[in-house]
């Protein structure tokens, strides 16, 4: 990477009425948030499913839910406190900085479900967060409520990563789990996730016709919804600013490809900007 790639990315975020932040899980890497990239990766942030071999498609996935509500929760319950104790790392602030000074101001599209963009202070009307959010919760059944997972402690045994103590229900008393889009998940309720979209085509379509930087973040290709997203937003204007330590490629060439991590390069732009 050259130090014109640099340059002329701080040019596009200078230049811009609006900033649209497309991030992924490597955005939350520099915040000391292990990366689950491949088999080891994950077990070697959770080694008890290691000893047995479980990988993170195979917790990720809301029959355990059904079947073993205990694991189902130890993973996810683990998660929760992790990311409730998570400290947003610095860039996220820089965001928020370039974001005030934009007349458009700044929308967030991010597959990460743990809440770091509004803990760092973004809005929540300004978050689009595609795979939901381990911060609220929804019925096991039929029940259409969304609401808060604030209220709810999870007690995991760490040696067993099982819940050990009560588990969320909803208020019909059936039995509760995260709104988060698992996979093979059909029973994802989006609606709040929906919303937030509808906010983001709004957003957009106000702003059709200014100059919008678009910033992806920490996105791969493994699940490339959010690299899909960015692209889909700069195609017309060649906006985009790929952001990632292990594939920057930019395709047909109509953005700037950085090979850092995010803040690192968050922070080299800053002195720039």
């Amino acid at each position: 990477m050259s130090d014109s790639n640099l340059e002329q990315a701080a040019e596009l975020i200078a230049s811009a009425d609006g900033l649209l932040i497309c991030a992924g899980a490597g955005m939350g890497v520099d915040s000391g948030l292990p990366d689950f990239r491949g088999d080891e990766g994950f077990w070697r942030a959770y080694p008890p499913y290691a000893r047995v071999g479980m990988r993170f498609e195979e917790l990720a996935d809301p029959i355990h839910f059904i079947d073993d509500p205990r694991l189902a929760w130890g993973f996810y319950g683990h998660r929760l406190h992790l990311y409730r104790d998570t400290v947003p790392h610095d860039g996220f602030r820089l965001l928020r900085d370039w974001a005030a000074n934009k007349e458009l101001g700044a929308m967030v599209f991010t597959s990460n479900v743990d809440g770091a963009f509004q803990k760092a202070g973004f809005a929540e009307d300004l978050v689009v967060e595609c795979h939901g959010s381990i911060h609220h919760l929804q019925c096991q059944r039929d029940c259409p409520d969304i609401w808060s997972a604030d209220p709810f402690d999870i007690e995991v045994d760490e040696s067993t990563m099982r819940a050990t103590g009560a588990l969320p229900s909803c208020d019909c008393d059936d039995p509760a789990r995260p709104n988060i889009l698992m996979f093979g998940d059909y029973g994802w309720r989006e609606e709040r996730t929906q919303a937030q979209m509808n906010r983001l085509t709004e957003w957009r379509r106000l702003s059709q016709r200014r100059p919008i930087a678009v910033l992806e973040l920490g996105a791969g290709t493994a699940v490339p919804t959010v690299r899909r997203q960015a692209e889909f937003a700069s195609a017309a204007t060649g906006s985009l600013i790929r952001i990632n330590v292990r594939e920057p490629e930019v395709r047909h060439g109509w953005g700037v490809p950085l090979q850092l991590g995010a803040l690192e390069a968050l922070t080299a732009l800053d002195e720039l900007l």
